[in-house]
């Protein structure tokens, strides 16, 4: 039996880097904690990007994070894109953070896949689009509010204008309907259509081919919002495949049901720390 009771953070990182050198295959869920490791925490704070960057918009409306800007409700069309312009130019535009290069260097020899409720491209901008199944969405498209077709749309050559200036012409519309455009995801008018059924089926191949190997689930930074989309899976899966092992790397939201106390290991440490250690372990700069 495999525990971290009472182990040292050091003891924990060895484990850690001891179960994906012998794992037959890895499947990793990331979700905003990801994110937040990687300094971008305006999504549900008031941190230097917000303020630099939509700190305008917060005097105007009174909100203090990106996520409550996103779902305001706005007087006109044209205040609400002038948001969304500004706030996904700020995330598009944004460096790839350094916990993505980590965690490339410690997969990069492995049989992996990446599942992500991230919206934000940095996976994308590292790991083959093959690799990854992004099923809340991506902010680098656009879909129909009306769903009135199931198709979607480059957004950010759009969005990059729309930032630079808006006027209410400039509103992007569904070529087929008129109705106004949205970024593709999720809300209450998200398109499930045959991206959406593509990211899952991609997933599913993987988790298919690999079901009998010796599995990795390795849940980052997945928080108490969203449990049902990587989280709960992952337990599932966990407890009835007999050669699957489970492990979350959250400081505050590492969770281990008692039914996986022996297939489980929660690390609740910052995710950034943990896999730039690992990474050291596997270049031998760390003993």
């Amino acid at each position: 039996m495999i525990t971290t009771k009472s182990k040292s953070y050091e003891e924990q990182v060895k484990l850690f880097a001891e179960h994906i050198k012998e794992a037959g295959a890895i499947v990793v869920g990331a979700a905003s904690g990801m994110s937040a490791a990687a300094g971008y925490r305006h999504y549900y704070e008031r941190d230097k990007d917000f303020v630099e960057n939509l700190g305008d918009f917060e005097k105007k409306y009174g909100y203090h994070n990106s996520f409550d800007g996103f779902y305001y409700h706005y007087r006109t069309s044209e205040e609400r894109w002038a948001f969304i312009a500004r706030n996904l130019c700020m995330i598009l535009d944004a460096r790839t953070g350094q916990p993505y290069y980590d965690l490339s260097e410690i997969l990069k020899d492995k049989n992996y896949y990446i599942l992500t409720t991230n919206q934000d491209t940095q996976f994308s901008r590292i790991f083959s689009e093959e690799k990854i199944s992004a099923i809340q969405g991506d902010w680098r498209y656009f879909q129909c509010s009306r769903r009135c077709h199931d198709e979607l749309y480059d957004s950010v050559e759009t969005l990059h204008k729309l930032n630079d200036a808006i006027g209410p012409d400039m509103i992007p519309r569904c070529p087929k309907c008129g109705a106004e455009m949205e970024p593709w995801v999720r809300s209450w008018v998200f398109l499930e259509g045959k991206k959406y059924h593509e990211e899952h089926n991609k997933l599913n191949a993987f988790l298919k081919k690999n079901m009998h190997k010796k599995v990795l689930f390795l849940e980052l930074g997945v928080g108490r919002m969203t449990p049902m989309f990587i989280q709960e899976p992952f337990w599932d899966l966990t407890y009835a495949w007999p050669g699957a092992f489970y492990i979350t790397i959250n400081p505050r939201d590492a969770i281990v049901p008692d039914e996986l106390k022996n297939k489980g290991m929660a690390i609740r440490e910052d995710i950034a720390k943990v896999l730039a250690d690992t990474r050291k372990i596997f270049s031998g700069e760390m003993k």
